[in-house]
């Protein structure tokens, strides 16, 4: 999390601001530097740290506190905002996608979004109100019309079917699993219902 979407750095520009090579200062500088400057993004392959705090020990200055608490203003990444709303951060990047949360920004190739937004999405999930969720009792029809019927992913399929051209179904399938997450298989899945459904707008 980047508290109330206070300034950061990236190693490669802590290394450019100490004056050496990123490959010597990870070498020989960085495992002191990650012991007294946590990373905001714990368990990310991307190091990013506060910004007034990488500066404060490369001056050998005493290192500020973080903001404590939670902020509107503070950015999460696709798995801390997964977190607040209970479901996969593939599932986070779709509603983006969507427009069912904020496309977000992009801060040092990490997508982040206002906990504002996430909160407001947490509020009113899709799927409340028309449409939403199973009703109560035996009824007379089917439960779903099919096994993807409310899944956001199904959009997406459907905008991917509509701008594709003669690409074959297997490399959209492909493409949106490296850009969504999920395997390709349920991709495929997806765009098959996608060309037989049309979803609601």
């Amino acid at each position: 999390m980047i508290p109330r979407n206070r300034p950061v750095i990236n190693e490669a520009d802590i290394a450019r601001q100490a004056g050496v090579p990123i490959a010597t200062w990870r070498r020989r500088d960085a495992p002191a530097f990650r012991q007294r400057v946590p990373g905001l993004f714990p368990g990310s392959r991307i190091l990013i740290y506060d910004l007034a705090q990488a500066r404060a020990y490369l001056a050998g200055t005493p290192i500020p506190e973080l903001p404590a608490g939670e902020h509107p203003d503070d950015l999460l990444n696709d798995e801390e905002a997964a977190a607040v709303l209970g479901v996969t951060a593939s599932t986070v990047r779709a509603y983006a996608t969507q427009g069912y949360i904020s496309a977000g920004q992009t801060v040092y190739s990490v997508r982040v979004w206002p906990r504002r937004d996430i909160e407001e999405r947490r509020k009113n999930p899709p799927g409340q109100g028309k449409g939403g969720g199973r009703r109560p009792g035996t009824g007379t029809g089917p439960r779903k019309a099919h096994a993807y019927e409310g899944d956001p992913r199904l959009h997406t399929a459907t905008a991917a079917l509509a701008t594709a051209g003669d690409t074959p179904r297997h490399h959209i399938a492909a493409s949106l699993a490296q850009q969504y997450g999920g395997s390709t298989r349920t991709w495929e899945r997806l765009l098959a219902q996608a060309s037989q459904t049309s979803p609601p707008g």
